[in-house]
C-alpha cells in the first residue's frame, strides 16, 4: 500500500497537486487542501493502483520467465548420438 511515502515524495506530490489546480483550474489551494486531496486519492484509489501494478508486474515477469525457459532449452545437449556442426 502507498502508506510509506517519504517526506520528499509527499512534498513533491503536494506541490504537483497545487500546481495542477493553479494551471488547469485557475484556482489556488493551500497545503492542507492538497494534503486532504492526496489522502483521499490514496485511501480510495491506492489499493486499486497497487493491485494493477502487481498484475502488470506478474505479466512482465511471466514473459521474462518464458524467455529463461527457452534459454534453458537451448542449453540442453543432444543425447541421440548426432553431432551438430
Amino acid at each position: 500500500m502507498i502508506t510509506n511515502l517519504t517526506r520528499e515524495e509527499k512534498t513533491a506530490l503536494l506541490k504537483e497537486i497545487q500546481y495542477y489546480f493553479a494551471e488547469e483550474k485557475e484556482e489556488e489551494i493551500g497545503i492542507i487542501a492538497a494534503e486532504n486531496l492526496l489522502d483521499f486519492f490514496i485511501d480510495h484509489l491506492g489499493r486499486k493502483i497497487y493491485n494493477k501494478a502487481l498484475d502488470d508486474a506478474r505479466i512482465w515477469f511471466g514473459k521474462r520467465l518464458e524467455m529463461v525457459e527457452v534459454d534453458f532449452d537451448l542449453l540442453y545437449q543432444r543425447t541421440d548420438g548426432i553431432v551438430r556442426k
